[in-house]
């Protein structure tokens, strides 16, 4: 493994992921309860272990940081006091808990930073295959300490892209379903792994070429997106235009589709 030197900001999430993830991966061998935030929102007893895990490293460290969290502090950075100033933790202590709880082994821990109104730092931890991804602004990205880089694949249709569904998919129009039949035409294949966040850093390593949702929260996009942008990637919204990261749309690729992953995805979702 490369020697790479991290500021201790970034230090400090690293080592709250693997904590983290020890917990996640030792839950699935003992019970845990489970809980619905929604019709298909799934919550259990080892996200919120993992979030107090993670939180409470934090304080210990930084006790005057924000804390951005999925499961108790889901509030924007900024959000209520009319600043983008100071350091803001984001964090999904279990992204994809569905598949936790089913037993799917596709999940991971994600801690996103931001300082004045900047991701400055991403840490993604999947904790089955022990892969640590890790980005600092202007620093690049690295798997396990080593330098990661998105594909070079040229063509749509040459391409794996992945993509998900929000879970209020029956309640309106906007369930991505257009978004799918237009990409499924036009590409080599599609996944739906049920991890934003393990879909980004895998396009950011060039496992997969393109990623596209909608309706996705801070705390699923964050730390991916800055990890695909320093692995060389092209990550914004549907329109095309400059990332805004607390919006719930996200086309991340290796830079060479993107136009063409926007074009199909430039009617918002609808048909």
């Amino acid at each position: 493994m490369t020697n790479v030197t991290v500021n201790d900001v970034t230090l400090l999430a690293m080592k709250a992921a693997r904590v983290a993830g020890e917990i996640i991966r030792s839950g699935i061998s003992r019970p845990f309860d489970i809980d619905m935030k929604g019709r298909r929102d799934l919550v259990t007893s080892i996200d919120r272990e993992s979030e107090a895990l993670i939180i409470g490293m934090i304080r210990q460290r930084y006790p005057g940081d924000r804390i951005v969290a999925e499961e108790t502090a889901p509030v924007a950075p900024g959000e209520g006091t009319g600043e983008s100033t100071g350091r803001a933790w984001i964090i999904d202590p279990l992204d994809g808990t569905n598949n936790y709880a089913h037993g799917y082994p596709f999940f991971c821990v994600a801690i996103a930073i931001e300082e004045g109104g900047e991701l400055v730092a991403g840490v993604a931890y999947d904790p089955l295959r022990d892969e640590l991804f890790v980005a600092e602004r202007g620093r690049g990205a690295r798997l396990n300490g080593e330098p990661i880089h998105v594909s070079d694949t040229a063509s749509l249709s040459d391409s794996i892209v992945a993509t998900g569904f929000p879970y209020d998919r029956t309640e309106g129009s906007e369930n991505n379903l257009a978004n799918l039949n237009r990409f499924i035409l036009s590409v080599r294949g599609i996944r739906r792994g049920g991890s934003a966040v393990l879909d980004l850093v895998y396009v950011a390593c060039g496992r997969l070429d393109g990623f596209w949702e909608m309706n996705l929260n801070i705390w699923d996009v964050a730390a991916g997106g800055i990890i695909v942008r320093e692995a060389g990637g092209i990550v914004t919204n549907f329109s095309g235009e400059r990332w805004d990261y607390s919006t719930g749309d996200i086309v991340a690729s290796n830079g060479l589709i993107h136009a063409q992953m926007t074009n199909l995805v430039g009617a918002g979702g609808q048909p």
